[in-house]
């Protein structure tokens, strides 16, 4: 039963004492932040999108690159289009309140939204994305 208790517990004592470690020598937390890419159809739409990201301050940085071919299975068939694709630095607590929030405003059916958690990084840009995206 202890033995049950203690492996159960393992992740969260875990979360507390990296966030304890963080606070008192000020280190990063291994994927505390993500990128996330989200494709547009268009720059228009690209930068509507990644400016509603930024009002709701749902992230701290949005790049928007240009121009891409994309190749894909849309309902069974090869399709060939360009797409601008959106890079989103936030707080890994943020995916989910984003990814909901992206479909609600994106035109397309299934829009790509997909994050990959930030494992290290210059710790003044990651100190940056924290203190401008708020906690939950």
């Amino acid at each position: 039963e202890v033995l049950t208790l203690s492996v159960l517990m393992y992740p969260v004592l875990r979360g507390l004492a990296l966030q304890l470690h963080s606070a008192l020598t000020g280190s990063y937390i291994p994927g505390s932040h993500s990128i996330a890419f989200i494709n547009c159809l268009n720059e228009d739409i690209a930068r509507d999108i990644a400016r509603a990201i930024m009002d709701k301050r749902l992230a701290a940085h949005v790049n928007i690159l240009p121009k891409s071919s994309a190749l894909y299975f849309w309902k069974g068939e090869l399709e060939e289009s360009t797409e601008i694709l959106l890079l989103v630095k936030t707080r890994t607590s943020k995916i989910g309140e984003l990814s909901d929030y992206v479909r609600s405003i994106h035109p397309f059916e299934i829009p790509e939204i997909i994050s990959l958690p930030i494992d290290q990084g210059n710790p003044l840009y990651l100190r940056l994305i924290a203190e401008n995206v708020p906690r939950d």
